[in-house]
């Protein structure tokens, strides 16, 4: 934090120069015929155990119950990454809008390890991934009381080589009495909901010897039909596998050109028929990537789309977003955005494609760090920029790119420090959004919760609660039931208090 007037700032992920590929490329693929899986797990025959009950835990405080949810209101569970649609729009209704002095009432909170995941919520089970020394913790909790059913371990050594933290990054996925659990290594495990029994596991990557990317393994796999979608991203291929959700078999392998990137797959139906569009690129020199339509049944890709920065240390991250037949994608490093319509035949054309300059802070163009857009009647809205010092709020109109305008915004807060009162300048810097209840629900990078009305007529502010003051707020907020669950990923910087997973009441009238 720096004083007034000056915005908050973090160091950036990379200082390097990049440039923008424009280059396009569209071809009929097929999967990895001859493709034979390495080490296809032993499924487990699970014994007959008492399904635990919730128990108070000790690293859990409970402050006090949620109100009664308001007649009418819309809820839903929370089962994967971005929510139950992939595409950071809730159905949820009736919510709080305007906080209480202090902000919104906290219900319960989980002093925690390191980690950058988001919780999966199904039913009363809450499943949460995080690290404690030389060990990842899955503990699953009851949402509204924070009592503990049951945790499963595994030791991990992975570090990472920028220096951030160690823990992993992916969400979980419950389905059907099971929840998926990817490590930052790459291990994969499939866990009984109830109980935390093992049904199967496997070194994913070092099976398929793919080395450690930039900052591990990030990726959550994408859960379509039985089959677990990720961009797995060997040299030489495969890129993409299926994982049969029951036997953790490898179905089916394909493309063989990119590596694994940290935008999760997204599903979609295109012109009637089902398909899986996968941002991939990683750790290469030179640097490759971009998107892949996949048809999920049996792997064949229609068509890649080379779309990546120059630089060698960058990331694509940022998941898709499909528009009927269309498709959005975006990343940072002076790479910006693109929209691709998908014909008939599942060829594409784009409809634009607009590089970025990050050191121009009026940019036309834009590029998405690790959030994902949100579409809204004609208008995509998005946290912009690689770094703090470029981050926006912006709106992009879909027909044309164009940025319809960009918001910047800032406060003075004031705080007391060893007995002394600051004043800073704070910013939601690179947040995330959820649209929601007809409004946008934003958590900036170090810990405030915005309510907004964002319209192709400019930005507003509905309310704003500060939640904490961390830095790396980046893990996407989980919304379930009236309740918001969001990490606090760093040590707070004036109370000092450490890592926490906070569970908020938002149910309104």
């Amino acid at each position: 934090m720096k004083d007034s007037p000056n915005r908050c700032s973090l160091a950036g992920c990379f200082a390097f120069a990049i440039c923008f590929v424009v280059a396009c490329e569209q071809v009929a693929l097929a999967q990895i015929k001859d493709f034979k899986d390495p080490a296809p797990p032993t499924v487990a025959t699970l014994r007959e155990v008492e399904t635990p009950k919730a128990v108070d835990y000790e690293p859990v405080k409970f402050h006090s119950a949620p109100k009664p949810l308001a007649e009418g209101a819309v809820t839903h569970d929370w089962v994967n990454f971005l929510g139950p649609t992939h595409n950071s729009v809730s159905t949820e209704t009736k919510l709080l809008k305007k906080f209480p002095a202090g902000g919104p009432k906290i219900v319960w909170e989980l002093t925690r390890g390191d980690g950058y995941s988001s919780p999966g919520i199904q039913g009363d089970y809450l499943v949460y991934p995080h690290r404690v020394g030389n060990e990842t913790i899955v503990e699953c909790l009851h949402p509204r009381t924070g009592k503990k059913y049951w945790e499963f371990k595994f030791p991990t050594d992975y570090s990472d080589r920028y220096g951030y933290g160690s823990g992993p990054r992916a969400s979980p996925v419950i389905h059907d009495g099971r929840v998926y659990i990817y490590s930052a290594k790459g291990e994969l495990f499939c866990l009984k909901l109830t109980t935390g029994q093992v049904y199967w596991q496997r070194k994913l990557l070092e099976e398929l010897q793919v080395p450690q990317d930039f900052f591990g393994s990030a990726q959550t796999p994408l859960l379509e039909g039985d089959l677990l979608i990720m961009n797995v991203g060997a040299r030489g291929g495969p890129c993409v596998v299926a994982v049969h959700r029951l036997t953790g078999k490898i179905v089916w392998a394909t493309g063989d050109k990119w590596g694994p990137s940290y935008a999760s797959a997204t599903p979609s139906d295109i012109h009637g028929k089902r398909r899986v569009f996968v941002f991939a690129g990683g750790d290469s020199d030179p640097p490759t990537g971009g998107l892949m339509s996949i048809d999920p049944a049996s792997g064949a890709v229609d068509f890649e789309f080379p779309f990546r920065s120059k630089s060698y240390e960058s990331v694509n991250a940022s998941c898709p977003v499909v528009i009927g037949n269309s498709v959005f994608i975006s990343a940072t490093y002076k790479t910006g955005s693109a929209f691709l319509a998908i014909k008939d035949d599942f060829s594409y054309d784009p409809i634009w494609q607009i590089p970025d300059d990050q050191n121009n802070r009026r940019r036309n163009g834009l590029g998405l760090h690790w959030n994902t857009a949100v579409y809204d009647k004609g208008y995509f809205y998005a946290f912009d920029g690689r770094n703090e010092p470029d981050a926006s709020i912006a709106c992009v109109d879909a027909k044309t790119g164009k940025v319809v305008w960009r918001e910047e915004p800032e406060w003075d807060e004031t705080v007391t420090i060893n007995g002394m009162e600051r004043t800073f300048t704070l910013s939601t810097l690179r947040g995330t959004l959820l649209k929601v209840d007809g409004n946008y629900l934003a958590l900036g990078e170090y810990g405030h919760l915005l309510w907004l009305d964002l319209t192709p007529q400019g930005y507003k502010q509905i309310d704003r609660a500060t939640l904490f003051l961390a830095q790396q707020s980046w893990a996407v907020p989980v919304l379930s039931h009236g309740l918001l669950y969001v990490t606090q990923n760093q040590r707070e910087m004036v109370k000092r208090t450490p890592r926490k997973l906070y569970c908020y009441d938002l149910r309104g009238k």
